[in-house]
């Protein structure tokens, strides 16, 4: 039986991790629709052409693809210029993810997004996580891991969904903010459920 779980949580609060634990020890196939979002909007695709009409070429390197910089800073900070990239996009997304589910031979199947629950991607999915840690334990990965100034941070994850928000549009949560054993527990338990197994947790 093919399942589809979908993995979501702020920045910063490691849903990498979950992903590893279900790609090495259920080999979960993942598709992270950040991936796909960045296949879509390469030059002579439909995203891309939509864009580039709606803003304009200024959003364009030298090479005529999408210059990173100038397409984040309009989007962020500018909701209208959000919700317009976003309408163009995301629909996009969600039907190549559609297709990949579909065309997949796994019988687990993971879709990782950050934007899960806004976009629409949730009802692709049979049930959501919510990977979770403090807003503090969030900041201080960002600057150990990407360099990000406490101001930078704060910023971007006041611009995501709040954990309640999270919380709400998820079916399980998961306890990022420990050690990866714990971690690693609450993944087999669920799995457990899923499955109808008793997990290594369980047993012990």
């Amino acid at each position: 039986m093919k399942r589809v779980i979908g993995i979501t949580g702020g920045v910063g609060a490691g849903k990498s991790t979950v992903l590893n634990i279900l790609s090495r020890e259920y080999q979960a196939e993942i598709i992270l629709t950040d991936q796909v979002a960045h296949e879509l909007m390469q030059p002579g695709t439909e995203c891309f052409k939509q864009i580039v009409e709606r803003f304009g070429t200024e959003l364009l390197d030298e090479d005529g693809s999408f210059h990173k910089g100038r397409l984040g800073k309009m989007i962020f900070g500018n909701k209208e210029a959000a919700q317009a990239v976003n309408g163009i996009v995301h629909p996009a997304v969600k039907e190549a993810v559609k297709r990949r589910i579909e065309a997949s031979e796994r019988n687990l199947i993971v879709v990782e997004s950050a934007l899960l629950i806004e976009a629409g991607f949730q009802s692709l999915c049979d049930e959501t996580w919510y990977v979770y840690v403090s807003t503090q334990e969030r900041v201080k990965r960002l600057y150990e891991q990407r360099g990000y100034s406490e101001v930078k941070s704060y910023s971007i994850i006041y611009n995501q969904l709040s954990h309640e928000q999270f919380k709400r549009g998820s079916d399980r949560l998961i306890d990022n903010g420990s050690s990866r054993e714990y971690t690693k527990r609450q993944v087999r338990e669920f799995m457990a459920e899923l499955t109808g197994e008793v997990s290594e947790g369980a047993q012990k």
